[in-house]
């Protein structure tokens, strides 16, 4: 991903670039008229200067009248000449033209400034010359110039383009910071943001107020949960205790006593539910402390030791691979222990007899990891979308459970900033993976 003021500071450095090129297209035809129209300006100017000579001194010190009735003048390197001599043509000359000059058995081109002019009624012409190589060294040495100021002006654009789009970001940048990491509206750094830019002061004005709207709402969800759990347990508990009390009477019939016991196999999953909802609702409300320290491996070992009867029963091998440990601090052991619980439980329940659970913890990128892998029947990306879904994630309904054990999971795995990820191929097993923050 790239970020905005990357992209905005590549389309103005695209853009030129594009006009660059086409500037480089037309620059021989517009660098050959400036140079041309600069060298006929010369050529002009030179003549008048001629000419302003001739009307000081006379035509005598040039064309005398018993000489070859000619004058000529070359530079040394014969780049440039000027030449004087009798005209005889009726017509007046006053063109520029290329044309080539034998000079010392030498020919050379030259653009030629062609004047014709009287002087005490005898016509007179007068040639102003600059040769075509010196034309176009001048036209390189402008052509090497403009590119080299294209160059620069192209770089000092695209760094001035980078400062001032960072500058201008810079708004943009902190409200986005704001949004990151942030798994709980109330942990939502609520300060304004300092900008003169009506966009960025608008945005963050809406993302505060909808960050305030939206802790509300949570804070109202967790209060019913709260509440709702409370007033639901109370009955529970009295209907659990009646039922409880008609089992111990001794004249109860057989068929009676299996609807009781039916019965109580629901509060019991209903108590459970109301609890887990307790739990998550406390979890989410920081009621829990985070003061333990402990070693990973010695919760992963209890809770190895605790399910291992279970899977014993079924045929599932527990297998453990602690090959590195990790003493967490700041962190509430009881939340872990039910944490790491429910995945090992669930991973255990779903693995056919003859298959393994596999507890691994190694760091890993610098992060202590810890993954939980089985054989098992696996997930389909269906259900893989919807894994921490409260209620969503049983595969079959006639288990047992209230279906929020992974609820529960993530809930306590964001509370202490765990990632988790998963993945999972059906009737092929699944591999949670948890990815501890790092060591303070």
């Amino acid at each position: 991903m790239i970020k905005l003021k990357i992209k905005l500071a590549f389309f103005n450095l695209l853009s030129k670039l594009v006009f660059t090129a086409l500037f480089l297209i037309f620059m021989p035809y517009i660098v050959e008229r400036i140079n041309l129209r600069q060298v006929d300006k010369d050529l002009i100017q030179k003549r008048e200067q001629v000419i302003d000579l001739i009307s000081e001194v006379g035509i005598e010190p040039f064309i005398a009248s018993d000489s070859t009735d000619t004058f000529g003048s070359y530079n040394i390197l014969k780049e440039e000449f000027v030449s004087l001599e009798r005209f005889d043509i009726e017509e007046d000359w006053n063109f520029i033209e290329v044309t080539s000059r034998l000079i010392e058995d030498e020919e050379i081109e030259y653009r030629v400034l062609n004047y014709s002019f009287l002087v005490d009624g005898q016509k007179y012409l007068l040639e102003v010359g600059k040769s075509l190589d010196s034309i176009l060294f001048a036209r390189k040495n402008i052509t090497r110039v403009i590119l080299l100021f294209l160059i620069f002006i192209i770089i000092i654009t695209l760094l001035t383009d980078l400062q001032y789009n960072h500058f201008l970001l810079r708004p943009l940048d902190k409200i986005t910071g704001k949004l990151k990491g942030i798994a709980n509206p109330s942990l939502f750094d609520k300060t304004a943001v300092k900008t003169n830019t009506s966009d960025f002061y608008h945005l963050d004005h809406a993302l505060r107020e909808l960050m305030e709207h939206i802790d509300e709402l949570f804070k109202k969800e967790k209060e019913i949960t709260v509440n709702i759990s409370h007033e639901l347990l109370t009955p529970v508990s009295v209907l659990r205790s009646k039922l409880e009390n008609l089992l111990l009477r001794e004249d109860i019939e057989s068929d009676m006593s299996v609807k009781i016991e039916e019965s109580l196999k629901t509060l019991h999953r209903l108590q459970s539910l109301v609890n887990s909802l307790l739990l998550i609702a406390r979890i989410e409300s920081h009621q829990f402390l985070r003061e333990e320290i402990f070693y990973i491996s010695d919760v992963l070992k209890e809770i190895v030791e605790e399910i291992n009867p279970i899977a014993d029963d079924k045929g599932v091998l527990l297998t453990e691979d602690f090959h590195q440990d990790m003493q967490y601090k700041q962190a509430n052991r009881s939340l872990i222990f039910s944490m790491f619980y429910n995945i090992v439980n669930n991973a255990v329940k779903n693995t056919q007899s003859g298959g393994e659970v596999i507890l691994k913890s190694a760091f890993q990128q610098g992060n202590f990891t810890v993954t939980i892998a089985d054989n098992g029947r696996g997930m389909t990306e269906a259900q893989l979308s919807t894994l921490f879904s409260r209620f969503r994630t049983r595969i079959d309904q006639n288990e047992d459970g209230t279906g929020i054990g992974l609820a529960i999971a993530k809930t306590i795995a964001d509370f202490h900033k765990i990632t988790v990820s998963v993945t999972s191929e059906a009737e092929k097993g699944t591999i949670f993976s948890f990815i501890f923050p790092e060591i303070s």
